[in-house]
């Protein structure tokens, strides 16, 4: 569990919005390349290592990319505006600290707004778009902005360190570095002799991108997107009707966005059912309605690719303090190997 936990942290800590993820790339490099017989990065930033073995081919993917910002103007006094970058609840981004990465470097910035001091009583009850925020760096003028390495386009990320949180375990970026480190530690302790193609996609949290493109590639035979998926056990979540919970295992996705994103066969849900049950692992199952993954992009290529999703279960995606559970993390990763294992029974 040791090296599942130093894994998350190194993955979770590392920095990448979408278009920007050479940091996490160099660690799934760094973490599988004694493990795979070739390493390439394709003309998107896929990141693809190739285990080689039969005529049979797998594809395991997981976007790399965070949600975060990017420098869109910056004022003459300057402070930076920005857009956001990813799916953002407003109030999650107020009054954060923040990186931006930058020409000469890394320079911090917080997130700020007009104080509540100067509101109108209207204004204190409305929420504060990330339009009318602004990120401060300590600069005093336009040009001393650009003498630090920061223009226009520059990318954003959230600072926030990695954390153990009880059993539990909370930092930024868990949607979807949780994935990646499932898909690091399956490859690792899987014993297919299958070819598997595992794959770190770009671009995921604006339109599944990375996932769209080196599915054409590979044109796999099977594939499975490992990704996080929103759990219900906080309080406030009851009406929901959906039951994800840390700490009960890795979440099989049966369909999600209501049918519009991904609706898995059944046999990809045998395969994957019927592995956990005769590896005893512990598992759920999720009809979602809200988001999708990169099984969606990845189903569709070509003549169709049979895609299922694993995913570990996370509390307040899309936040800096994304929680999940080291447990579900190691059997998640399980469950890939040994499903790689057995796919051919199903597919082949």
């Amino acid at each position: 569990m040791s090296d599942v936990a130093e894994l998350i942290e190194k993955l979770s800590n590392a920095h990448g919005i979408s278009g920007y993820e050479g940091e996490v790339s160099n660690i799934i490099k760094e973490e599988l390349e004694d493990y795979v017989d070739e390493v390439k990065v394709d003309r998107m930033g896929n990141i693809i290592c190739v285990k080689n073995g039969s005529e049979f081919t797998q594809m395991i993917a997981a976007h790399m990319d965070e949600i975060g910002f990017m420098v869109k103007y910056i004022e003459e006094s300057g402070y930076l505006r920005i857009t956001p970058i990813g799916g953002w609840f407003s109030q999650s981004a107020l009054n954060q600290r923040v990186i931006l990465h930058g020409k000469k470097g890394k320079v911090l910035g917080v997130l700020g707004c007009k104080p509540p001091h100067f509101m109108k009583d209207d204004e204190r009850k409305k929420v504060i778009e990330i339009r009318d925020m602004f990120i401060d760096i300590g600069a005093e003028s336009k040009d001393e902005v650009k003498e630090w390495g920061i223009d226009i386009g520059t990318p954003v990320t959230i600072d926030r360190d990695c954390k153990r949180l009880g059993k539990f375990i909370t930092g930024k970026a868990m949607d979807d570095r949780a994935g990646v480190a499932v898909m690091i530690e399956a490859l690792k302790r899987t014993k297919t002799d299958a070819t598997v193609f595992a794959v770190g996609t770009v671009q995921e949290e604006v339109g599944l991108k990375g996932a769209r493109t080196s599915a054409y590639r590979i044109t796999p035979d099977v594939a499975l997107a490992l990704d996080t998926a929103p759990s219900t056990d906080f309080p406030g979540a009851e009406n929901v009707k959906i039951d994800v919970k840390l700490g009960k295992g890795p979440v099989i996705t049966v369909a999600d966005a209501s049918g519009r994103g991904l609706i898995a066969p059944k046999r990809i849900l045998d395969w994957l059912v019927e592995t956990a049950e005769r590896n005893k692992i512990e598992y759920q199952l999720e009809v979602g309605e809200g988001g999708t993954t990169d099984a969606t992009a990845i189903h569709l290529t070509k003549e169709g690719i049979p895609t299922g999703v694993i995913s570990v279960p996370a509390r307040y995606i899309h936040t800096p303090v994304e929680v999940i559970s080291l447990k579900d993390l190691d059997v998640s990763a399980e469950l890939v190997a040994r499903a790689l294992e057995t796919s051919k029974n199903y597919f082949e």
